[in-house]
């Protein structure tokens, strides 16, 4: 016998018995589709948090005042570290290399009110800078310019739902605000970005840096944070190392700051999600386990139901080798339906989410389905080949004899 042989007598035993094939294939029909939506989400997911780090500026390097790291010396206690000044931004500009952009950076929260609207907001202080390193530009009117800062013009720039919130349909430009009960003039609204890494971009107010320090630290030359911008991705190291280095001379040779770079924080994401992924799978798989032993379980039954059949094939020639392929190669049908029709159902599921949540980039990827399916094969064949063994040593005498 051929393998349309075997292939046509296992169609017709699974034709024959439509409601429990597709009893038997509904296992495998739900583990092929778990592989594959647990890990198109978990890439997609991923794809997510990479667009975001993006949408917030590339080649960004983080610089905090205070060491994090543990380290086996005596701890830096509150109060004991310096400061982060303008003063520490502008030498790191002047000297750092490798380096396109850095901007000093206040933030803190605060209301901003026009008329009898008021809007509780967060509130940047930065200069011009933060526009490049950040990737944020204005939509209307202008960002904040350097000559603000040394005029210590009072301006913002506002997201635009703090426009609609406050101006309706109104222009803003030119318009006087209150931020904290100081007036600033409002000079650009910024492009719509929505949420990114937690916070709403919309609701965001940006104001010159000196500003921001006589609002949040009485007047103080002290940051929040200090952000660079490294030229490209090869250029983060060196720029991190010449930042390194400028700041500890200028703090008398002691890091009492942190620097992160946001390669490395996208590089714990990767290996976060990388194990996601790989427990997710391991999870599907269970599935598509469960769904191999209820189709070994459903061929042991067929084997006790056909032993008459399997004697007559003998009977009339057939061989050993002939009834195991039969059932082996019906097996390996069962299963392979189950994963073409999971394979269509993870498809659809993938659209699904993709429609109900948009920005979440969740596609189908190409390795997902060939591992579902080869898994499923392997399932077909693993769990077919008990009850095939057994079908082909079924004694010919004793299974004619079989009611």
């Amino acid at each position: 016998m051929g393998p349309f042989d075997y292939f046509g007598i296992a169609v017709d035993s699974i034709a024959q018995n439509k409601v429990r094939s597709l009893l038997t294939m509904l296992g495998v029909i739900i583990g092929v589709m778990s592989v594959i939506l647990l890990i198109s989400l978990g890439e997609g997911a991923q794809a997510y948090i990479q667009r975001e780090f993006a949408g917030m500026g590339s080649n960004v390097l983080l610089i905090t005042p205070g060491k994090q790291e543990t380290s086996g010396m005596m701890p830096i206690i509150a109060g004991s570290f310096r400061k982060l000044t303008h003063e520490n931004a502008k030498e790191i500009e002047r000297r750092a290399h490798g380096i396109r952009a850095v901007a000093p950076v206040v933030i803190g929260a605060g209301a901003i009110e026009y008329g009898e609207r008021r809007r509780n907001t967060m509130i940047v202080a930065s200069t011009e800078d933060f526009e490049k390193v950040r990737n944020l530009h204005a939509q209307v009117g202008r960002f904040i310019s350097d000559q603000d800062i040394d005029n210590n013009n009072r301006v913002c720039v506002i997201g635009v739902k703090v426009r609609q919130e406050l101006f309706g349909t109104d222009n803003p430009l030119s318009k006087s605000v209150e931020i904290n009960k100081s007036k600033h003039t409002v000079v650009g609204v910024l492009e719509p970005k929505g949420m990114m890494l937690g916070l709403n971009i919309d609701d965001l107010v940006v104001i010159p840096l000196r500003s921001g320090q006589l609002m949040f630290y009485g007047g103080e030359d002290r940051l929040f944070q200090i952000v660079v911008g490294a030229k490209s991705p090869d250029d983060v190291k060196p720029a991190t190392e010449s930042v390194r280095s400028i700041l500890k001379a200028a703090h008398d040779y002691v890091e009492d700051f942190t620097i992160t770079d946001q390669t490395s924080i996208l590089a714990t994401f990767d290996q976060i999600f990388v194990a996601m992924r790989v427990m997710l799978a391991g999870i599907a798989g269970i599935s598509l386990l469960v769904g191999g032993i209820g189709i070994m379980n459903i061929m042991l039954v067929s084997v006790r139901e056909r032993t008459r059949e399997v004697g007559v094939r003998k009977a009339v020639g057939a061989t050993r080798h002939d009834i195991g392929m039969q059932f082996v190669i019906e097996s390996i049908t069962l299963s392979s339906i189950g994963g073409s029709l999971g394979i269509a159902l993870g498809f659809l599921g993938t659209f699904i989410i993709r429609s109900i949540y948009p920005p979440l980039p969740v596609y189908t990827s190409s390795w997902s389905v060939i591992l579902a399916f080869f898994f499923s094969m392997a399932v077909g064949v693993f769990f077919g080949a008990y009850p095939a063994v057994k079908a082909s040593g079924v004694d010919p005498v004793e299974a004619l004899r079989y009611e």
